[in-house]
């Protein structure tokens, strides 16, 4: 949960955790490969800017993914991209997709 402050009675979001883990070299590094990823399909005519839509990794750059091969590169909309199943009261059912639960077993 984000940390809140309280302005003028009123509570507001504290961004300064935010700004200081944007600014990390892990973070840095995962932005510059998601970038180079969208101008790839930008050129390929894939996808294009405002479009609302998402390059997405199929195998995530976290769990060994290539960054730019085209093969592990989809487009998908942003909703789908940005977000895990939830609960009906808002709460998230599981990080792990259901291919990661799969290969468990």
């Amino acid at each position: 949960m984000p940390k809140m402050k309280v302005v003028n009675g009123k509570k507001v979001r504290d961004y300064s955790q935010q700004r200081e883990y944007n600014a990390t070299p892990q973070a840095t590094a995962k932005r510059v490969a998601n970038n180079t990823a969208r101008k790839e399909l930008i050129k390929t005519g894939k996808v294009s800017v405002g479009d609302g839509k998402d390059v997405d990794h199929i195998r995530p750059l976290s769990k060994g993914g290539a960054k730019t091969a085209k093969s592990n590169l989809r487009v998908v909309p942003a909703s789908t991209n940005r977000s895990f199943s939830r609960t009906s009261s808002s709460g998230l059912k599981s990080q792990t997709s259901k291919r990661e639960r799969a290969r468990k077993k």
